[in-house]
């Protein structure tokens, strides 16, 4: 079985969870583990930005990853994320997260040029991480070269995945899909507000945050042929997406906040800074819609019902 078929579903975005006098809550990193785990995810991405990752001291940062590798035991792969500000950085951690024993690494490469891009990734590689998941991000832009993409696939035998994050994703994935053969494996990220159309494209595996009941049975019931059920459940979803994807401050508010009232985490701190003031009888409709989705989905997979 090629790679691309062993990681597929959903790969969980581990928030930082802190106590109240601000350090890092083992116990609800813990928690949220065991809880992602309980609702079928495929694996886990710690930390990253939804991890409030740069605003964690090197020390936090190892101890996430480690708590996190400790609570899932081998059961699903957990991805040690690497990125950071400079090519020596991500260097260092992509070498830290390898010895701490990650599955495999990703990491955010800034674009300037095909060669300035693919040595800096053969820096990485050079580390010999498991596997190497790459993150094409652009918030106004194609991304990386596919012709890249697929050169990179050819050449380093650690690049396996390739996590899609840009202006128009859809076309991105359908390109990358049908340039590689669909020999790389493809997920998505803050496009997930895309997912069906995402999952029509034939793409592996999706890496939201929270609602890890919600979007494990989305996944479940589009690959038991039931589209039609999966696009129902994501349409009621929908609306909490429009609210909490509105920028990053706002989705790590609102999913700690979630986690908390479902008695995950001890308390929603966060560090990121709010880009905007929180809209309060918004974000608490959303909370209760969001509730109520992800109890309903505590349920068979197997299942028919009406949701």
């Amino acid at each position: 079985m090629q790679f691309h078929e062993t990681l597929r579903g959903i790969i969980t975005v581990l928030n930082t969870p802190f106590k109240e006098t601000g350090e890092i809550d083992a116990i609800g990193m813990e928690r949220n583990v065991g809880y992602a785990l309980e609702a079928g995810v495929a694996g886990f991405l710690v930390p990253a930005m939804a991890g409030e990752v740069g605003f964690l001291s090197d020390e936090e940062r190892a101890t996430v990853v480690s708590t996190a590798l400790n609570g899932v035991k081998g059961r699903v792969p957990v991805i040690g994320g690497a990125s950071a500000d400079t090519p020596e950085a991500r260097l260092f951690w992509t070498q830290k997260l390898v010895n701490l024993g990650c599955d495999g690494v990703l990491v955010s490469i800034p674009y300037a040029s095909n060669d300035q891009y693919e040595r800096e990734v053969r820096e990485i590689a050079a580390a010999e991480p498991p596997f190497l998941m790459l993150q094409d991000w652009s918030s106004d832009g194609p991304g990386i070269p596919v012709s890249l993409v697929t050169r990179l696939l050819e050449t380093i035998p650690c690049f396996k995945c390739l996590k899609i994050e840009v202006q128009d994703s859809g076309p991105k994935y359908t390109g990358v899909l049908a340039a590689t053969g669909g020999r790389l494996h493809v997920s998505g990220g803050w496009a997930v507000t895309q997912m069906i159309d995402g999952l029509d494209r034939g793409v592996h595996a999706f890496l939201p945050t929270g609602l890890h009941r919600t979007y494990v049975r989305i996944y479940a019931l589009y690959r038991q042929g039931r589209r039609n059920e999966a696009e129902a459940l994501f349409e009621r979803l929908r609306p909490v997406l429009s609210y909490s994807n509105q920028d990053l401050s706002c989705s790590i508010h609102f999913f700690k906040q979630l986690l908390w009232r479902q008695g995950v985490f001890a308390t929603p701190r966060i560090r990121q800074p709010l880009a905007h003031p929180v809209d309060t009888s918004r974000c608490e409709a959303m909370l209760s819609l969001a509730q109520d989705i992800e109890n309903s989905c505590f349920v068979t997979l197997d299942t028919p019902e009406t949701l």
